[in-house]
């Protein structure tokens, strides 16, 4: 499941499909592949979230030269806490061309400044899809390790990663859960929940309905489907406007919740194990 520009204030829960389907045609048809060669790059540029997370992890700091507001942002990335001290891009054009990186990773969103200057410029560009699996997670660690010239650190970071998940419980023992967001939506098979759903042994609520990736379902629909477990973002945790205020109705009461930090699970990447782990262990304490 790809994901888009991370829109706040209740829109947030359509941010999993808008990037993929609106910008891919206009930005994997123009740019070039990424440069592989020897020398590793000195200006990396970060069009993305899910490229900023990657870049954070594999790059040296010195090698970084820009990434999104969305990377500082703790509420979206997992790698806010690492931020600090690094430039952080409003994504104008002119910013684009003062840099003159010598590597851009990630998709720009469909109306981002910096497209009509990728298209001119040729810039060495490497595209990432959005992982939503964890073999996707692990080729993209691959493909961007390689392209930051440091591809052992990338084959230590999944060394890490497999060695942390090694054992994992599948506590979920075949019980149904529903990723609900705000505004009514849930997530579906074939995306990042699903994976993680399971991995721990959850059967995910949106399988069995037959529903997409990305749905909406009434209050009444959840409440009839009734699953063993709701999954939601922590963030949703307090009503704080309408989109959340749903997620609080008296008929949802019944059913036990499991919070994850949208932060671990809007992208694929290294936080996939803190997500796992978390997932499996509350679900063991049901």
């Amino acid at each position: 499941m790809a994901l888009t520009a991370y829109l706040r204030s209740g829109k947030l829960a359509v941010c999993a499909l808008a990037v993929g389907l609106g910008a891919a045609a206009a930005w994997s048809s123009s740019a070039p592949a990424a440069q592989h060669t020897r020398a590793a790059p000195h200006r990396i540029v970060s069009l993305n979230l899910c490229a900023d997370q990657l870049v954070l992890a594999l790059a040296d700091r010195v090698q970084i030269a820009g990434l999104t507001r969305n990377a500082a942002d703790p509420q979206l990335s997992a790698a806010a806490d690492t931020v600090r001290g690094l430039p952080v891009l409003l994504g104008s054009a002119e910013e684009m061309m003062a840099i003159n990186p010598d590597l851009v990773i990630g998709m720009p969103a469909r109306r981002s400044p910096a497209i009509a200057v990728l298209k001119s410029r040729k810039y060495p560009a490497l595209d990432i899809k959005s992982p939503n699996s964890y073999p996707a997670i692990l080729a993209s660690i691959r493909e961007v390790a390689q392209a930051v010239g440091h591809p052992e650190r990338g084959e230590a970071l999944i060394a890490r990663m497999k060695r942390d998940l090694a054992g994992l419980p599948k506590t979920g023992g075949g019980k149904v859960a529903a990723y609900y967001q705000r505004r009514g939506y849930m997530t579906g098979t074939g995306t990042l929940i699903d994976d993680l759903m399971t991995r721990v042994g959850l059967v995910n609520l949106a399988g069995k309905l037959g529903k997409p990736s990305l749905s909406q379902i009434s209050l009444e629909e959840m409440a009839a489907a009734r699953p063993d477990f709701l999954i939601v973002d922590t963030a949703t945790d307090k009503v704080v406007d309408q989109g959340t205020e749903m997620m609080h109705h008296p008929v949802l009461d019944g059913i036990p919740r499991i919070g994850i930090p949208q932060a671990w699970t809007v992208c694929g990447g290294p936080a996939y194990v803190k997500a796992a782990r978390a997932l499996s262990q509350k679900v063991s304490a049901r």
